[in-house]
């Protein structure tokens, strides 16, 4: 190998330098200047070189006509004298040379810093601040609600991290969100599962983490190696994380939990999905319901120790508010008994779990002067023989399984299931036997349910209900078209037909909602919303998944809609005191009521009204139902 030489060492102690970056470069060019500037006023002073007709010029004045000169080549359009000329030329082009280079590092380092910023590379300083890692359509509903959920905190802050462009996040939230002027947006753009990306958006410090699902396959596993990310960084302030994240496959959410342990919530999205679907198809209305019980801009659930109460029953606590309704208890182990027996008493450390406005508006009323009109009261004790019911599905997702066997929790011995769907049969694995069906038969037909001729070779007047899916595996817009596309052409065939079903249809996007109640179906459950409204709730309110997880829950109490008239007389007026009482004689605890007259009325919530005053008085119509919380 050959010596290396000198010229070799400066050539690669230069490349060095060079390769340092913007800084470097512009920290090398300006000494290189000053040098060059103060040499060059040392060398016009000590030869005596001045203008025609002047004296020498002193150092500090050498200096300054230098600087002037290598600034700008203008100022030696007054030289007199050749010597003088030639040696404020020298300067000028040293200064062109210098100076122009210098200018350009620092053009291209500001062009590079404003790139920089464009990409959403520089570090977030926020404290106590929401971190929601990824993007997806959910993204808008819930910063929609942390929105509302945060109205009371000034200065709060969501910083969204995501792969996706700075600029076209902030683009697409402010086109769809608008202003927000009671909370700060951040984007930054980079990996949830970098450790560098995390620190960089300061999730040590964050109030909570919100971390959202991707469409693909490999979504689980993704949220692992973020989950590995987040729990290797030390936390920076004594509360401990909280973390909430959707899991796709319930197989993974052990895992999850081990990595997290009591510091993630997991909100298990199919499943949850699922069981949505099937409880609102079989009760018209109950999404909506949800919707309400998830949303910050109405009540909300809260959860509250009410020591005052302890040694009083369950049964007494439904009474005990005028202004909130309660669901249940949370024991002192921390489970959660939605509507446990109404001869229940309250134990020391157990809290209730109470429907309410807002937190402040939680207030106790007097036992003692509580206006029930036990005249009105007329409870009928229902005992309806259960029916074999028909279910069609039209569509196929990664819900499909989970559907047809929750539903075999609820329908009677003898109902049928038939899915229509495109794929062949032999891609599809959909025998009774792998889904352990003990209610209800099961059979596949192969047909894209877009296709009317597909739609009328099926027997529809069979069908007690159809639930029309979306494609998962499809752009929200497209999975969304295709079932507008279903549904145009049921309901054109059902009204011929004179089909009397119940159709509830699942909308990937809330902004197609519009465009589907044309198709008149009977219910809607808008999946990514209810998703963003639970991750929302959950974020605020830790306790609250389990709420949720036992309140979807096919064993225990669930939201039932049943009619008024099985609980109060509709003549006169009564007030919802009335009603609790009623219901509470059959071990119900009620929430509120629906209208049927406003059923398809948006602007009054589709008739839903979720913890009204019990004071007040109210008129029932002979369709009208009540929304309570009850075994069956």
């Amino acid at each position: 190998m050959s010596k290396i030489t000198l010229s070799e060492r400066v050539r690669y102690g230069f490349d060095t330098f060079m390769a340092r970056g913007t800084v470097a470069l512009i920290g090398g060019l300006a000494l290189t200047s000053l040098a060059f500037i103060f040499l060059m006023g040392f060398l016009v002073s000590i030869t005596g070189v001045a203008p025609e007709g002047s004296d020498r010029l002193n150092p500090l004045e050498a200096v300054w006509s230098v600087l002037m000169r290598t600034l700008d080549a203008g100022t030696m359009g007054g030289d007199t004298g050749w010597l003088f000329r030639f040696a404020m030329l020298f300067v000028t082009f040293g200064g062109i040379f210098l100076i122009s280079t210098l200018i350009g590092v620092l053009s291209s380092g500001i062009d590079t810093k404003l790139e920089d910023l464009r990409k959403g590379r520089s570090r977030v300083v926020e404290t106590d601040h929401i971190v929601i890692l990824g993007w997806s359509l959910q993204v808008f509903t819930l910063i929609s609600e942390l929105t509302l959920a945060n109205a009371n905190r000034p200065g709060s802050c969501i910083v969204i991290l995501s792969e996706e462009d700075k600029v076209q996040m902030e683009d697409t939230l402010s086109s769809i969100l608008g202003k927000r002027p009671k909370i700060r947006l951040v984007c930054r753009t980079g990996s949830p599962s970098n450790i560098t990306d995390l620190g960089m958006v300061n999730v040590q410090t964050a109030r909570s983490i919100v971390i959202l699902s991707s469409s693909n396959a490999h979504a689980d596993i993704q949220l692992v190696k973020t989950l590995l990310a987040i729990t290797s960084i030390p936390r920076g302030v004594p509360q401990p994380y909280h973390i909430v994240a959707q899991v796709q496959d319930p197989k993974s959410s052990d895992i999850v939990s081990l990595i997290g342990r009591n510091d993630i919530e997991v909100l298990l999205t199919n499943d949850l999905i699922s069981r949505i679907v099937v409880q609102t198809c079989r009760q018209s209305g109950l999404s909506t319901v949800y919707m309400e019980l998830l949303d910050f801009s109405g009540n909300e659930i809260y959860i509250k120790a009410e020591p005052t109460l302890q040694g009083k029953t369950y049964g007494d606590a439904l009474l005990a508010y005028k202004d909130s309704a309660v669901l249940g208890l949370k024991h002192a182990n921390g489970t959660i008994q939605l509507n446990p027996p109404i001869n229940t008493p309250l134990q020391p450390n157990e809290q209730l779990v109470l429907i309410s406005e807002d937190d402040s508006t939680i207030h106790l009323s007097p036992l003692s002067d509580i206006p029930i009109d036990r005249q009105a009261i007329q409870v009928k004790e229902t005992n309806a023989i259960g029916v074999p019911e028909n279910t069609l599905i039209l569509g196929w997702n990664n819900r499909v399984y989970s559907i047809i066997q929750l539903l075999d929790y609820y329908v009677a011995l003898g109902s049928s299931v038939t899915v229509v769907a495109e794929f062949p049969d032999v891609k599809v694995n959909l025998s009774p036997e792998s889904l352990n069906l003990r209610q209800q038969t099961l059979r596949y037909s192969q047909g894209n349910p877009t296709e009317r001729r597909v739609l009328e070779s099926i027997d529809l007047a069979k069908y007690d209900r159809v639930l029309v899916l979306c494609h998962s595996d499809l752009e929200s817009e497209q999975a969304d078209a295709q079932t507008l596309i279903t549904l145009l052409y049921l309901r054109d065939i059902s009204d011929r037909r004179k089909c009397n079903f119940q159709v509830v249809t699942e909308i990937l996007d809330l902004r197609n909602q519009a465009l589907a109640q044309v198709a008149r179906p009977d219910d809607f459950v808008i999946s990514e919303q209810i998703v963003s409204r639970l991750l929302a709730q959950v974020s605020e309110q830790k306790s609250l998944n389990a709420v949720f997880s036992d309140l979807f829950s096919p064993e225990g109490s669930e939201i039932y809609i049943k009619p008024v008239r099985e609980y109060v007389a509709l003549d006169p007026p009564v007030n919802f005191y009335t009603v609790v009482e009623a219901a509470k004689q059959r071990g119900e605890s009620a929430i509120g009521y629906r209208c049927k007259a406003d059923a398809n009325n948006s602007g009054r919530a589709y008739g839903v009204t979720i913890n009204p005053k019990k004071d007040r008085l109210i008129t029932f119509a002979s369709q009208d139902t009540i929304i309570l919380l009850a075994e069956n």
